[in-house]
């Protein structure tokens, strides 16, 4: 997986010495679609990109990669971005709770869904063939909504609300980047040898569940007595039920 920098089509608007040398910040303005941004100009920039979003009540990145492995392989990137995720969360996190994930991009804060990381693919890309560009992307519900009267309703939490520490969009789209690249060096080492089971060591365990694995394609494995199913990474990145609390949510 290559993650190089390139200077912009679009100029930066705010760049924190915080962000890692190889990682290129675009910061947009609050109601703006980092994923979309991201998408759209990933043919352009090239990867390093991130596309972030200022605002207060969520969280939302997005960062352009360029795959070297087919996209059969390549689309377990899913997985490194996840770890670094719930890594950035847990530098602000209260120790006393768990940041957990759903297959295969949900993330739990304490039993409660706080947002996930999805995975856009150029249409048309062959599965045996390196992608031209792939975009990690993440949303996390962060603070506002409760002083606002609005409620989320039961099973979703935001940052503020589970006493996280002190948050900004661009520390904290800064912060996953540099906990990207050390799971990207990970990848390039050893592959998912170690991204695998810090992956599966988050992972809410499936109901009846005896053990859970990852297959070489990024399948799920689930152990059960009698034997074993699979849940298609493929078909499970193309209907995250995560993405419905954002979806349904009122706008702030």
């Amino acid at each position: 997986m290559n993650i190089n920098a390139f200077s912009g089509y679009l100029t930066p608007m705010h760049a924190p010495a915080r962000f890692p040398p190889l990682i290129t910040p675009h910061r947009l303005r609050e109601g703006k679609d980092a994923f979309a941004e991201a998408v759209a100009h990933a043919p352009e920039l090239g990867a390093g990109n991130l596309f972030y979003v200022g605002g207060f009540a969520l969280i939302e990145f997005a960062l352009v990669l360029e795959p070297e492995e087919p996209l059969s392989i390549a689309r377990k990137i899913i997985f490194a971005g996840m770890n670094a995720l719930a890594d950035a969360l847990a530098v602000l996190s209260p120790p006393e709770k768990s940041i957990q994930f759903s297959y295969p991009g949900g993330l739990s804060f304490d039993g409660a869904v706080m947002g996930g990381g999805r995975l856009a693919i150029p249409e048309g890309a062959s599965e045996d063939e390196a992608p031209e560009w792939l975009v990690f992307g993440a949303m996390l519900r962060a603070g506002g909504v409760r002083d606002l009267g609005i409620g989320l309703g039961p099973g979703i939490t935001t940052l503020d609300d589970e006493g996280f520490d002190a948050w900004n969009p661009h520390d904290f789209s800064a912060s996953f980047a540099r906990h990207f690249l050390i799971a990207l060096d990970q990848w390039q080492d050893s592959g998912m040898r170690r991204i695998g089971p810090e992956y599966l060591a988050r992972l809410i365990p499936e109901p009846g569940a005896k053990r859970h694995g990852l297959d070489a394609n990024g399948d799920l494995l689930i152990a059960r007595e009698g034997g074993t199913g699979r849940v298609s990474l493929v078909a499970a990145l193309a209907d995250q039920a995560w993405q419905a609390s954002f979806d349904d949510a009122p706008e702030v």
